[in-house]
């Protein structure tokens, strides 16, 4: 009896959780539908309007037929690869530098009081002002990009670590150190488990900073990457290429940005998640 009960429950959870699941599924989908109709009423109205006829490309139907012919001749995967590449070279070096610096500022008082000030004025500072400095001290743009992309992402995720760190109860450090735990006994087994759920919060705040930064940086004289490819577009008039390029950095941060989402509902406490 007692089986049948748990079995009809989680039965139960389990189509609660599939109905939550394709609810928001359905809801997702008609946003994206709503998206695509206003995009296609105003490719109609420029296509159909004189004076803008020249511009009916931008259109959502020449968009999606853009697609197809940008694959084959590989320049929508190359540029994609050359700039993801980027990226995570850049989100790398944020993580590096980002999570260590952010233990320091939770742990040790007299480290945030000193460095608090500095690092919040260098923080406003937009990431694209540093091109010039970037360009000059980088013998290459590669160099100078990923530069650019980690002055962008490190502060989010040095700020979320240091926040996480910051309320974790201080009753687990004395602990561990009775237990006999060294420093890297500390990191490793205390603060970073304690702290993924923040880490990843700072890391995907990071990833949309990043991703926006990227593209203008792309344009700063490279002949590859997806800043580089709406440039090109722009210059041939190839404005379905433009705008399937557009679309194609929308997704992938979609699908990036998603991608954390799920892993910090996973390693969220609280129930729910995030959105």
């Amino acid at each position: 009896m007692n089986n049948a009960v748990a079995a009809s429950g989680g039965g139960g959870l389990a189509g609660i959780f599939k109905s939550s699941m394709m609810s928001k599924l359905i809801w997702s989908l008609g946003g994206f539908a709503i998206l695509a109709f206003a995009w296609w009423l105003f490719g109609n109205y420029i296509a159909s309007n004189p004076n803008t006829a020249s511009f009916a490309n931008f259109g959502l139907i020449p968009t999606l037929q853009a697609f197809p012919e940008l694959l084959e001749i590989g320049k929508l995967q190359s540029a994609t690869t050359v700039s993801l590449n980027r990226l995570f070279v850049g989100l790398g070096i944020a993580i590096i530098i980002g999570i260590p610096v952010g233990i320091l500022i939770g742990q040790f008082r007299r480290f945030n009081q000193l460095s608090n000030s500095p690092f919040q004025l260098l923080r406003m500072v937009s990431p694209l002002a540093w091109s010039p400095i970037a360009v000059f001290v980088f013998s290459t743009w590669y160099g100078a990009i990923v530069f650019l992309i980690a002055m962008a992402s490190v502060w989010p995720i040095m700020f979320s670590t240091a926040a996480g760190l910051a309320k974790v109860d201080p009753a687990w450090f004395k602990v561990a150190r009775n237990l006999g735990a060294g420093p890297v006994h500390m990191v490793t087994r205390i603060i970073l488990p304690a702290i993924t759920f923040d880490i990843l919060s700072g890391l995907r705040l990071a990833l949309g900073v990043a991703w926006i930064v990227l593209v203008p940086a792309e344009y700063l004289g490279v002949t590859s990457g997806l800043g580089y490819a709406i440039q090109d577009a722009r210059e041939t008039l190839s404005y379905d290429h433009l705008t399937a390029i557009v679309l194609s950095i929308g997704a992938i941060g979609y699908v990036l940005d998603t991608t954390l989402a799920m892993l910090i509902k996973k390693f969220s406490w609280h129930r729910g998640g995030v959105c």
